[in-house]
């Protein structure tokens, strides 16, 4: 049998020719910021096989304790949990074990960079917009859907700093008004510590549920894009009707490869080289004991931040506390900014015109300086109370005065953006009106060479 004989005798039973010719010829435009998204693609694809080989060592029990007796010998004859125990023993003793961990720790935090700068360049050029409203809202659910998956994966150890992760967690739930004692008590199985089910839960959400999830919405989302094609910046022959690029095979499908081959190789080389989460310098959880700078990973940074810089604002009646103050920044503060983020296409198509037209073409930020301002100042507010949750490490490391830390930063979030919303605005009025080029190097000057051997520039 030939092999186009191979190949008809698939088509004729599966009707599979015409779409393989459709997806071998889809085209894919040329530009490096559309690397982000598949950055973000082959990130998850390498945690989920990194964290199948982890869960076949791993036991998230926390019911029973024993003394530890492995080959860390500075926590010999400390009482410790079994999922305390499996994560030193795929730190030690389990093939591979510890180059394991950290890349699918160094991959965690890969695929949240990249989630987040891909959806900052989407915003920036206009990518959300009609008919991309849903694609865009997919990439904001998979971002925290990403937060609490990576949450759940490091809460899973039971050191000391997991432990601590779900006290501040715990407490968060309990500020939610009206339900958040009910919340806590059933995500906990009673007050905190509670029975030790949390750990169960997460596991399973973490293993099983969650990425069920986010691979069901990232499977949309590449729908949803190869049903409108990709988005393309304007330039010669690109119009909003047609696609100007490479195609799927043999091309892009190979470059593609090589891609997802560095992107894992990254990730290897990070878990092999640097050092991340040393549980076994941490110690066991104990809720009697906990450290000085702290630190959970930067995608929960701004989390801890908005819990800093609250200032102290309880919302009572009488004697009764209705609104504890974690809400405000531990709560209150991640849903605004992901509400806003889930209605801005619909906001800025209400606020601009022809936004029942449908848009193919990115736009270049300066294009747009009130998109641009504005996203200037909201990145510039949620940056600034990012680095806020590092006050305690300045404080350690530098010495620099926590409490006087938290009173600028206090200021600095109202003022800072404003700065950066006007910064952005003339830049790009400037920008506009000079066709200036600073990272392309400005417009295309035409020189002359003379008689004498210099050059001239020839003007209009």
């Amino acid at each position: 049998m030939s092999d186009a004989d191979a190949v008809r005798f698939v088509d004729e039973r599966l009707g599979a020719g015409s779409f393989a010719r459709r997806a071998l010829r889809y085209v894919f435009p040329e530009h490096w910021s559309f690397l982000l998204g598949e950055v973000a693609l082959y990130s998850f694809v390498f945690l989920i096989l990194s964290g199948t080989y982890l869960a076949l060592f791993f036991s998230p029990d926390v019911d029973s304790r024993h003394a530890y007796a492995g080959p860390f010998s500075e926590l010999s004859g400390l009482d410790v949990t079994p999922a305390y125990d499996s994560t030193l023993r795929i730190s030690s003793t389990v093939p591979a074990g510890l180059l394991m961990r950290q890349a699918h720790h160094w991959a965690a935090l890969v695929f949240m960079v990249a989630m987040v700068v891909h959806l900052v360049r989407t915003f920036f050029t206009g990518a959300f917009r009609k008919p991309r409203e849903a694609i865009w809202m997919l990439g904001v659910l998979l971002l925290g859907a990403g937060i609490f998956e990576g949450f759940a994966g490091y809460s899973l150890p039971d050191d000391l700093l997991s432990g601590m992760g779900l006290a501040i967690a715990y407490g968060v739930a309990l500020s939610l008004p009206v339900l958040g004692g009910s919340i806590g008590a059933l995500a906990w199985d009673g007050e905190y510590p509670g029975s030790g089910v949390i750990e169960s839960r997460l596991y399973i959400l973490h293993v099983f549920v969650v990425p069920a999830v986010m691979a069901t919405l990232i499977a949309v989302h590449l729908a949803l894009v190869v049903r409108h094609h990709h988005t393309q910046f304007p330039g010669p022959g690109r119009t909003e009707s047609n696609v100007v690029g490479a195609p799927m095979w043999p091309g892009y499908a190979l470059r593609s490869l090589g891609w997802f081959a560095m992107v894992a190789a990254v990730c290897v080389l990070l878990g092999g080289l640097v050092q991340i989460n040393p549980i076994f310098q941490w110690g066991p959880y104990e809720i009697w004991r906990s450290t000085n700078g702290a630190q959970p990973d930067w995608f929960l940074g701004w989390l801890i931040g908005g819990l800093r810089i609250m200032p102290s604002v309880d919302v009572r009646l009488g004697s009764k506390t209705l609104v504890p103050n974690p809400f405000w920044g531990g709560a209150l503060f991640p849903t605004v900014v992901f509400a806003y983020l889930l209605v801005h296409p619909w906001l800025e198509a209400r606020l601009r015109r022809g936004r029942r037209r449908e848009h193919h073409l990115l736009d270049h930020p300066r294009d747009h300086p009130w998109r641009t301002a504005f996203g200037s100042a909201f990145l510039t507010w949620v940056g600034l109370i990012f680095f806020a949750g590092s006050s305690d490490r300045l404080f350690l490391q530098v010495g620099i005065d926590y409490e006087a830390q938290i009173h600028v930063y206090r200021v600095l979030v109202v003022v800072l953006p404003i700065v950066a919303f006007v910064v952005a605005k003339v830049a790009c009025d400037e920008l506009r009106r000079s066709r200036a080029a600073p990272l392309r190097g400005g417009p295309a000057v035409v020189v002359r060479r003379r008689p004498d051997g210099g050059f001239e520039e020839l003007r209009e």
